[in-house]
């Protein structure tokens, strides 16, 4: 039997006084211990499949109340307090964890049994660091559904200290992994506030007792022409030709000008397609949450647009573009779209003749400017906003590997 080890660990890594390297295998064993589906212990006990386990921090998203009888009706195993719970199948989910109840799980979750002189918080903190993980995986990357050799896994090779030291170490883990678990919780809920902010903005706007009093005209008496199709020519990361904007590059009523795909067209098609500042760029299929983004063309790049798309050009003297964009993005815009696209199997579509009936509310064009200048500023800090939100929540996805790295190097 093979040993799983990192490369050059031994070498490169001192351990500290009274730490030894062993194998896995000398400080836990698999506990097997079936669970007859027909027995009459098995409907007493809790169930705990795969999905029951949260990847990464181990939490078990079950209270073990009263067992449900039509769950786990196959061969289980048994598992208890003493048990660190090993997720087998597809191990880069990193599904580590510690029931404090009895219970029985899917064949796909391992019992561990710690050893005399192993802890079990140690051990669990130990299988979910990277290097574990990573060695779960190696030469199973092929595999859609790939499950860790056990066999292999308790041959890994791992810095054990102490128990007194061991169980120093998990403490301060669980201290400092908890502190990290309520700032992910603190951080995605003032990104999901941040997220919230555009729509709100435009609500306030959009739905307001004065928006209510505006007249309406039809999207079509707004444009200079009827909406035009983007080119259906295939596209290609080159970097030669135009780029073409794509659905994926709509967001939040902008244009995102990253992951480009370019074209080249003759020059009369390129003519045709070629955008022009302040074009309304509207998505006119996909799923029925992602029909109907619209952005307005900013002009910062010279850009031709694909099928998917359809554009209109607002009259200047008629309506602000800007303002325009803003109404078919907000809560109002996105009823109409909802109440008149088709659905197909798969997606849904709504054509240009449709979105030309729109009605469209129009206060007098400079209001129309004032506001629009108002959400563009509202939007540009929301979206600072988010993205540092969305560094922080980064960083903070970082600490875990960066603490074990330092738990298992003996620098706690």
């Amino acid at each position: 039997m093979s040993v799983i080890s990192t490369p050059g660990r031994r070498d490169e890594q001192t351990l500290p006084h009274g730490w030894r390297w062993v194998r896995l295998a000398e400080a836990c064993l698999q506990d097997r211990r079936i669970v007859d589906p027909a027995s009459d212990v098995s409907p007493k006990l809790p169930y705990l499949s795969l999905e029951h386990v949260e990847s990464n921090t181990g939490r078990i998203l079950k209270e073990p109340a009263e067992p449900v009888q039509e769950e786990g009706k196959s061969t289980t195993f048994a598992f208890g307090p003493c048990h660190v719970l090993y997720g087998k199948l597809r191990p880069y989910l990193n599904k580590v964890a510690l029931p404090d109840f009895e219970g029985r799980c899917t064949t796909e979750i391992i019992p561990l049994l710690p050893k005399d002189g192993a802890d079990r918080h140690y051990l669990a903190w130990l299988l979910r660091r990277q290097e574990t993980v990573d060695a779960a995986m190696r030469e199973r990357t092929g595999s859609r559904m790939p499950r860790t050799d056990m066999d292999d896994l308790l041959s890994l090779e791992i810095p054990l200290p102490p128990l007194d030291e061991q169980k120093r170490i998990a403490a301060i883990l669980n201290e400092q992994m908890g502190a990290v678990e309520r700032a992910r919780a603190a951080a995605e809920a003032r990104l999901e506030a941040a997220k919230a902010l555009p729509a709100a903005y435009l609500r306030a706007v959009f739905s307001s007792p004065e928006a209510q009093q505006w007249p309406r005209k039809p999207l079509r008496e707004l444009c200079e022409s009827d909406g035009q199709y983007g080119t259906s020519e295939k596209a290609d990361p080159s970097g030669v030709g135009l780029p073409v904007l794509r659905m994926g590059n709509i967001l939040d009523g902008r244009i995102l000008w990253d992951d480009l795909k370019f074209i080249q067209l003759p020059k009369v098609e390129e003519e045709k397609y070629r955008l022009v500042k302040g074009d309304l760029l509207f998505n006119r299929t996909n799923s029925a949450e992602l029909v109907g983004k619209t952005a307005v063309y900013d002009g910062s790049h010279d850009a031709v647009f694909a099928s998917y798309l359809i554009r209109f050009r607002i009259e200047r003297t008629r309506a602000d573009s800007e303002f325009v964009c803003s109404y078919i993005n907000s809560e109002c815009g996105r009823r109409f779209i909802e109440q008149n696209m088709a659905r197909a199997i798969g997606q849904v579509n709504i054509s240009a003749s449709t979105m030309h009936r729109m009605p469209i509310p129009l206060p007098p064009l400079i209001n129309q400017q004032r506001i629009a200048a108002m959400l563009n500023e509202q939007m540009t800090s929301a979206d600072r906003a988010r993205k540092a939100i969305e560094e922080e929540l980064d960083a903070i996805n970082k600490l875990p590997a960066a603490l074990l790295r330092r738990a298992f190097n003996g620098e706690l």
